[in-house]
């Protein structure tokens, strides 16, 4: 793995860690139910994209 890809995954393993900080805190409220549905989306996206990145190298 090159230095760009792996500063890359680095990147996107922090915005999903903290994603899922932000999931558990939406869960705790319950005033916005589409919004946790929207916070799943985007950590399977993020954990699709490093997915791909793992196994483009």
């Amino acid at each position: 793995m090159d230095k760009k890809t792996k500063k890359k995954l680095e990147i996107l393993r922090q915005r999903l860690e903290k994603t899922q900080k932000i999931l558990v805190a939406a869960r705790q409220q319950t005033d916005e139910a589409d919004e946790v549905e929207k916070i799943e989306q985007q950590i399977s996206d993020i954990k699709a994209e490093i997915s791909k990145l793992k196994n483009s190298n």
